[in-house]
């Protein structure tokens, strides 16, 4: 029998809320992680690992540098008819921009009738992780359902952040039941304190993935959203079928990173999902080259590391050191540095990430925080020392105490803060 023909939908729409000011000026999918990587560059390397090499992007919000970042990287070969293609909203339907990842779908009806799949795999554009989609595509066609499902155990504790699966006791492989945030769910029966939680990627029938989208686009109550409103409908028919994460072999994965998956929704989940990358065996592996992640990031010289004398010596332990950053007599520690930063005599980096192009003047101190792209720390300058003071600059400070300093601001000695 024929391989099923396959096109993949990235949902990478979101404005990304929580994630501010991170996303003040990009789509969350866009979010620069772990050095060289953006956000979207998991899912699609995750696609094109599978053998799926015809994927649409469907963007909407602040999409400018997702736009350009998918373009100029994520290029396949024409001759052959592959292509990944960011497709902003068109208001295609009417004059509504999406209203949701179900009307986005909806509104790019065009896209399945131009590629004629007999599959549709539909994923999120914001997660960190490795899967397999062309095994949950044969789960999915061994089904017999015309929606499945991916999903994967969670805390319980986080239940209300994320559609919530209850399996057919009768048959595991069925969704009993689907709940949308719940702020009541009940834990597993094997495990009280987890919940089985979706991933947010589907694979859909064509044909019944058009005909729920058309329909819920009548549906004047309908909060167009795939998790919750699509696939209540297909739970309720007694037509989704559930694939457990924890089956997906990803190969060079190990034991300890193969069922690996972060929601990086708030800031805090950022920058631990940051921090998971740098510990001596990695809790997420970027070094599986049996399952690549890719990125765009090309013609950039070595790091470099120099003074070494003993009054300055320019070192990083514990960390993740991209390529186009100069440590010069700075030292960096258990952090995460994106291309072209520059880390000067004196300085300290602690348990940080720094985005692209970030410069820390001599004897700056950074603790604990995020500071985004093009931001310049002036010489004896802090970020994270002292709460009072970042809250009192206008810094974003999280719950769990990581300061966050916006794209492209001047801190200086004395507190005041400018655009640069």
């Amino acid at each position: 029998m024929a391989a099923p023909r396959v096109l993949a939908i990235v949902l990478a729409g979101g404005e990304g809320k929580r994630l501010m000011p991170l996303t003040a000026e990009r789509a969350k999918p866009a979010v620069p992680f772990g050095g060289t990587y953006r956000l979207i560059d998991f899912a699609l390397s995750n696609i094109v690992n599978s053998g799926y090499l015809r994927s649409v992007v469907l963007t909407q919000y602040k999409s400018h540098s997702l736009d350009r970042h998918v373009t100029k990287t994520w290029r396949m070969s024409t001759l052959l008819g592959n292509y990944v293609v960011p497709v902003p909203a068109q208001q295609r339907m009417g004059k509504n921009w999406y209203l949701g990842s179900a009307d986005a779908i909806y509104q790019s009806l065009n896209l399945l009738d131009d590629e004629k799949p007999d599959i549709v795999v539909v994923v999120g554009a914001d997660h960190v992780y490795r899967m397999d989609f062309s095994q949950m595509v044969d789960a999915h066609i061994a089904s017999g359902a015309p929606l499945t499902v991916a999903g994967i155990r969670q805390p319980l504790s986080l239940a209300d952040q994320f559609g919530v699966i209850q399996a057919d006791p009768d048959n595991p492989r069925l969704i009993k039941e689907f709940l949308e945030k719940p702020t009541d769910a009940v834990g597993l029966e094997d495990a009280p304190d987890e919940v089985l939680a979706s991933m947010g990627n589907y694979v859909f029938n064509t044909d019944a993935l058009i005909a729920a989208v058309k329909a819920d686009a009548e549906n004047e109550s309908s909060r167009h959203d795939m998790g919750g409103d699509i696939v209540p409908a297909f739970v309720a028919r007694g037509e989704a079928a559930l694939y457990d994460f924890i089956e997906n072999d990803v190969p060079g994965s190990s034991d300890r990173d193969r069922d690996y998956w972060r929601d990086v929704g708030t800031l805090d989940a950022y920058y631990d999902a940051n921090r998971d990358l740098i510990s001596i065996t990695p809790v997420f592996n970027l070094y599986n080259d049996e399952w690549p992640v890719y990125t765009g990031y090309v013609g950039l010289p070595p790091a470099k590391f120099v003074h070494a004398s003993p009054e300055r010596i320019g070192l990083a332990t514990d960390s993740v050191i991209s390529p186009g950053v100069v440590v010069s007599g700075g030292e960096v520690h258990g952090s995460i540095i994106a291309p072209g930063c520059r880390i000067n005599s004196w300085s300290r980096v602690n348990e940080s990430v720094l985005l692209d192009n970030v410069v820390i003047r001599r004897r700056a101190q950074i603790n604990r925080a995020i500071l985004d792209k093009n931001v310049v720390v002036e010489e004896g300058a802090s970020v994270g020392m002292n709460r009072e003071l970042d809250v009192a600059r206008g810094f974003t400070v999280t719950p769990a105490g990581i300061t966050v300093v916006p794209k492209g601001t001047l801190v200086t000695k004395d507190g005041a803060t400018l655009k640069s």
